[in-house]
């Protein structure tokens, strides 16, 4: 299939200081670099209660170049990886990689197909390894190569993920803004959807009723 000419950057469309990159050619996914950021994300609401571990996770399945490296990784490459899985690197937002490392076994993520013709939920994910320094950091051939980071106190995470199954229907960013806006006005499920208040990360929290509808929308032709 012909690629399609690049949109500008825009909610889901990512500028060049933010790209979500898949090393194709070392087997493994890296997650979207997106402008570094000292914010601190807890892990537990201020009163205390364990926020609902699901999540949102954006990768390139278009091929593009960066540094000579093809980022391209879809979850179909994720399907044909031996085990169907493969670790998460190449975050470099401190929120981003604070989300990475609050995730837990067996945690439920989105894949979400980013920075391509047509944006939007491809897949299910689960996390089959907690987080640990990402190598990538080190590696100076690499494009996410990070001259700052030490082996003895290293900056960047990530973990595994596998394949859990690919989703009945895509559900297209298009889609998911038109819930987004008309749940803005009735207080509906995904009126504070992270992909459009925050939608500079390549890792999201999602809470379990964002989940849960999402996953409704399998179910329903597209309006």
């Amino acid at each position: 299939m012909p690629r399609a000419r690049r949109r500008p950057a825009g909610p889901d469309m990512k500028g060049p200081e933010e790209k979500r990159t898949k090393t194709k050619n070392l087997g493994r996914a890296s997650a979207q670099v997106e402008n570094s950021s000292l914010q601190k994300t807890p892990v537990f609401e201020d009163s205390g209660e364990a926020l609902s571990s699901y999540w949102l996770m954006k990768s390139e399945p278009e091929s593009r170049l960066e540094k000579g490296v093809d980022v391209k990784f879809s979850i179909e490459d994720l399907q044909a990886q031996p085990r169907q899985t493969t670790c998460w690197d190449g975050v470099r937002n401190y929120q981003a990689r604070n989300f990475l490392r609050a995730m837990r076994l067996d945690e439920e993520a989105f894949f979400y197909h980013s920075n391509c013709r047509e944006p939007g939920i491809a897949g299910l994910v689960k996390i089959v390894k907690e987080a640990y320094p990402d190598h990538t950091q080190f590696e100076k051939n690499n494009p996410h190569y990070d001259a700052s980071s030490k082996e003895d106190n290293p900056k960047w995470s990530m973990v595994d993920v596998q394949f859990v199954r690919t989703m009945k229907r895509f559900i297209p960013l298009a889609e998911l803004r038109a819930h987004h806006q008309a749940h803005r006005a009735s207080g509906g499920p995904l009126k504070n959807m992270a992909l459009f208040t925050h939608q500079r990360l390549s890792v999201q929290r999602l809470t379990r009723e964002e989940f849960d509808f999402i996953l409704s929308l399998e179910e329903k032709e597209p309006s």
